[in-house]
């Protein structure tokens, strides 16, 4: 049964990065979220990819929802042209309401934020708080040092390798949102039981 996206989250950068290529990915990834109706969930910044995702998909006339702790809307620029700014207490309130208006989850190039977000959320499907489709969009292999190092976490023991099953990755946004509209939850927790000693 395919998953419908009304709303995506998307995690990224509050900085573009080294390479016109990234920027040139959030533009994209903001225009045809834009063509196909589906809103936007994000970090409410107007700055980095996170303010290149936003205006594309406004300029397109989509839905741009953002979601600011108070203690940062200087820091990393509140948007205020969004369709919504909400503004939330704390790090962790704002990823709860982001996760709940959201019907899925883009992972963008980004830094130590964008890792630690992407990474909470990838923790709750592997331990199934949620089964919402995951993707990340891996611009010109931003994720292939990541990827392998999830296999070597994999290889010694410390993940199932099964982890595959949790999210999808591909470099195309229209195929990344078509295998995310096509997820299946992996079948039971991937979460190892205890051995009985």
């Amino acid at each position: 049964m395919a998953v419908t996206l009304k709303r995506i989250c998307v995690f990224t950068g509050s900085r573009e990065g080294n390479k016109a290529v990234y920027r040139d990915a959030a533009a994209g990834l903001g225009t045809i979220l834009s063509e196909k109706n589906i809103g936007i969930v994000y970090g409410g910044g107007h700055v980095g990819l996170m303010g290149v995702l936003a205006d594309a998909a406004l300029a397109g006339g989509g839905e741009v929802i953002g979601v600011m702790p108070k203690g940062i809307m200087d820091l990393e620029v509140a948007h205020n042209g969004v369709t919504e700014l909400r503004v939330v207490e704390t790090m962790h309130e704002r990823k709860a309401v982001m996760a709940e208006l959201s019907d899925g989850f883009i992972v963008l190039p980004g830094g130590l934020g964008t890792f630690e977000e992407m990474m909470e959320v990838l923790s709750w499907l592997y331990l199934q708080f949620i089964k919402k489709p995951a993707g990340l969009l891996n611009v010109e292999g931003y994720f292939d040092p990541l990827l392998s190092f999830f296999r070597h976490a994999a290889g010694e023991g410390f993940m199932p390798e099964s982890y595959e099953e949790l999210f999808t990755v591909n470099g195309d946004p229209l195929r990344l949102i078509s295998e995310m509209e096509n997820y299946i939850p992996p079948d039971g927790p991937l979460v190892q039981r205890p051995t009985p000693t």
